[in-house]
C-alpha cells in the first residue's frame, strides 16, 4: 500500500488537475468506482472520470475517461457540479456532468497512469442511495454531502469546497 500511495502522489500529486467525471443514474441508483488508497480511510467511492490531458477537450476527456474505466460509451449531458478538492498533495478542480449510456457492457477498466501492479480502481457498479445512505461518508466522495437522492441531481449547478488541512 506504501507503493501505491507514493506513486499516486508522484503522478497526481503537487499539481492541479482538471478532473471530468460522469453521474450515470439508473432508477434509484448511481454508478460508482471503488478506488484503493485514496481518502482518509483508504477507500473513495466516486463517479468514473479522470484528469484532462493537454489539447483534449472536456467531453473527449469524460468519453475517453467513462470508456477507460467503464467500457461504456455515453453521451455527455448538464455540468451540474464543480468541486475543488485540495488535501495535499492532491489537488483537483473537478467537473461533474450527467451521462446516459449509448452501448456497451458494463466492466471494470483500469487507471492507465498507474502500473499494472498498483491499479487503484477495485470495483464498479450501480449503488442505491439507499445503500450509499448506510456506508461511511469517508468513503464517498464528498458531492453526497449534497447529493442524497436521485431528484438531487436536478439542482442547478453548485460549486463545492473539499478542503482539508
Amino acid at each position: 500500500m506504501a507503493d501505491i500511495k507514493k506513486e499516486i502522489e508522484n503522478v497526481f500529486g503537487n499539481q492541479l488537475r482538471i478532473r471530468v467525471s460522469g453521474v450515470c443514474l439508473k432508477e434509484d441508483s448511481i454508478l460508482l468506482i471503488k478506488h484503493l488508497s485514496i481518502g482518509k480511510e483508504g477507500v473513495l467511492w466516486a463517479p468514473p472520470g479522470g484528469g484532462m490531458k493537454f489539447g483534449e477537450t472536456i467531453i473527449e476527456t469524460l468519453k475517453r475517461e467513462f470508456l477507460e474505466e467503464t467500457g461504456l460509451i455515453i453521451e455527455t449531458g448538464e455540468l451540474i457540479l464543480v468541486n475543488e478538492y485540495l488535501e495535499s498533495p492532491l489537488h483537483a478542480i473537478e467537473l461533474f456532468f450527467k451521462v446516459t449510456v449509448l452501448e456497451g457492457e458494463l466492466k471494470m477498466g483500469s487507471d492507465p497512469e498507474m502500473s499494472p501492479e498498483n491499479q487503484i480502481i477495485s470495483e464498479i457498479k450501480y449503488i442505491q442511495f439507499k445503500e450509499l445512505a448506510l456506508m461511511e461518508s469517508e468513503q464517498l466522495h464528498s458531492m453526497f454531502n449534497t447529493y442524497k437522492k436521485v431528484s438531487d441531481f436536478l439542482q442547478p449547478v453548485l460549486f463545492q469546497q473539499n478542503i482539508k488541512d
